[in-house]
Parts: structure tokens; sequence; C-alpha cells
């Protein structure tokens, strides 16, 4: 893997700009191609070979070009704060490190599934907080304009949310030992996991609910009541603080049984 370009000096106005344009302009491609390819490969398809799987199958006209906005203003917002996060690695403030030998194999594992935990707890705690009746309507009704959800609502979020959404990752790196290569699969895993969620489309297959492992993570259909109750399923990739804390909608496992039939 070809570091050099994190040998430059980014609190240099023009290499920061750099950067940051470069970041951004990335994170908002991947979203716009990984978005449209799940849109055509993914969703169109299962709408003509199994349509009850599908959760969300109209919204409004405006709404994409709405999200689309909306997304890449939060690109910026995420690419600025990936630059801050090259900067703080730079001076050896994170606990990011890029020699496989620096740790034991077997940590590897654990220091991404802890990341998972953390990010998951940090986010079904922010995601309640944001539906508090004097926070909402401010920042977090943004993403919930889209209660038909699509694959362009993944990053639709007024500016201040996603500040919240994306400063969790620097967090993490700053306690968690953590292989760059790990740090990489995070954040695809971020990406994928919130277009599946907001696709309007379930993927998972029925038997999942009755796997001991698999039924705890969140799909399509788990979301989507989300969008449209308000009140329940607030987990990000699982489901069990709603299950703990008693915030899993009664529904889930009546739609779940309707679309697996």
């Amino acid at each position: 893997m070809d570091l050099t370009f994190l040998e430059k000096d980014y609190t240099l106005p023009g290499t920061f700009f750099y950067l940051f344009v470069v970041f951004s302009i990335i994170i908002f491609l991947r979203y716009v191609i990984m978005s449209g390819l799940y849109q055509r490969l993914i969703y169109d398809r299962l709408s003509s070979l199994n349509p009850k799987r599908i959760i969300s199958p109209k919204y409004p006209k405006t709404q994409r070009r709405r999200e689309v906005i909306w997304s890449g203003i939060s690109s910026l917002l995420f690419g600025f704060i990936g630059v801050l996060m090259i900067m703080a690695w730079q001076r050896g403030y994170t606990a990011i490190y890029v020699d496989w030998q620096a740790y034991p194999m077997w940590y590897i594992p654990i220091s991404f599934v802890s990341a998972l935990f953390i990010h998951e707890t940090y986010y079904y705690w922010i995601h309640r907080w944001l539906h508090h009746p004097k926070i909402y309507k401010y920042i977090h009704k943004v993403h919930h304009d889209s209660i038909s959800t699509s694959v362009w609502t993944s990053f639709s979020f007024h500016p201040i949310e996603s500040i919240l959404q994306a400063i969790i990752i620097p967090l993490i790196v700053l306690i968690v030992p953590m292989h760059l290569a790990v740090l990489l699969l995070i954040l695809i895993i971020m990406t994928v996991s919130a277009i599946i969620n907001h696709a309007g489309v379930e993927i998972y297959p029925a038997s999942w609910r009755a796997n001991n492992v698999m039924k705890w993570i969140i799909g399509s259909t788990h979301h989507d009541l989300h969008h449209r109750r308000f009140t329940k399923n607030f987990g990000l990739y699982f489901t069990f603080w709603d299950i703990w804390m008693e915030t899993e909608s009664d529904e889930f496992d009546e739609r779940w049984e309707r679309i697996g039939k």
C-alpha cells in the first residue's frame, strides 16, 4: 500500500485544501457509484424477481435530488474530518498502525469487533438523543424527511448530524489500536451497511432470523420501520441495543415473515 501521500505536511493551507477536496470527491463518488449500482443490480432486479422483498416501492420524485444535495454536503464534512484524522495520525495522536507485526494477529479481529461495538453503542444513544422533540426538528428531521427510503438516503443528513456521524471513528482510533486495513474495512462497511439499510429492499434471506448469529444484523426491513414509526429500531449495524432497551418494533417479526414467504 502506497502511503507516501501521508508524508506531506497537511497543516499548510495548500496541501490541506488539496487533500480535503480529494477526500470529499472520493467519498461523494463512492456514495454515488455504490448507491447507483445497488439500485440497478439489487433493487431493480428484485423488483421483478420477488416483489415481496421491496420495502419502499415508491418515493417522491423530488426526494432523490434533495438527498443527493444533502449527501454532497455530508461528503464535504466527512472529507474535512478525514483530513483532520490524517493530521492526528501524522503527529502520533492516534493508535493506527501499519506494521502487521506491531500486534499479534489474533488482535486484528478483536480490534475490529471492539470498534464496531463502540460505534454501535455510540450511534444507538446519539440516535435516540436526536429524536428528542427539542432536537429532532432542527437536525434529524432532514434525514427523516425520507419516509420512504432509497439508496440515496444513506448519506442524507443535516450538517450537524453528519459531524456527529463522522467524529466517532477518529475518537475510536484515538483509544483502540487498529491496523490501517481494519480501519479501511470499517469505513467500507459503514457505507455498504448504510446503503443496504436504506435501500428499501430486503436482501437477507428469511432463514437469518433463525440463525443465532445473523439474526442480530440489521437490514432494510428493520430500518425502514424506524423511518415509518420514528420511535423504534434505533440501531446501526446490530439489533442488540434495541432488544436490550426494548425499542425494537413489535411489527418487525410480522413484516419479516411476510417478505420471507
